[in-house]
């Protein structure tokens, strides 16, 4: 993917990307520690999560386009650099979402519960904290290539003063 009208498909799908993982993430810890809402958002934990892992290599592919077609530069490296790291946070995202709800499908819901039913204890723990250290570090990874691919972008495409008459 290239162009998308006219402009750097890149530019456009960064976006996606942008929006969804922190979604995402946020959907999963709350599923996570919170079963009766994974069980009620059903299917759509995992297809948003598989939503989000779809995008990130098309975002990547098209931002490898559009490094081919910009002049080389320190930043623009740095941010493809930290970019082709972004997958495995998405994958372990989608690997958690479903997990947790399958979890939540094998987990009855409170009143129909009785002693020893559903997931463990200690897996629901389990996929607690991993679904919360997994998400944190997607989030904090997408922040640190959108903060480097911003300044890729913005470095030196404008003055810190206004040019033409308006607010300061």
């Amino acid at each position: 993917m290239s162009l998308i009208n006219g402009l750097p498909a890149h530019v456009l799908l960064v976006h996606v990307v942008v929006v969804l993982v922190p979604l995402t993430a946020l959907v999963l810890v709350v599923c996570a520690l919170w079963p009766q809402g994974a069980r009620r958002l059903g299917l759509a934990l995992p297809l948003l999560a598989l939503v989000t892992l779809v995008s990130v290599p098309l975002a990547t592919q098209a931002g490898e386009w559009l490094e081919r077609h910009v002049d080389s530069d320190p930043l623009v490296r740095r941010h493809a650099e930290l970019g082709d790291g972004m997958l495995p946070w998405a994958l372990g995202l989608f690997v958690l979402a479903a997990g947790v709800w399958w979890l939540a499908r094998r987990t009855p819901a409170p009143e129909a519960a009785g002693p020893r039913s559903g997931a463990g204890p200690v897996i629901r723990v389990a996929a607690a904290v991993l679904s919360v250290a997994i998400a944190a570090g997607a989030v904090v990874t997408v922040y640190r290539i959108g903060d480097s691919g911003a300044k890729a972008a913005w470095h030196d495409a404008y003055s810190k003063t206004a040019t033409k008459g308006g607010d300061d």
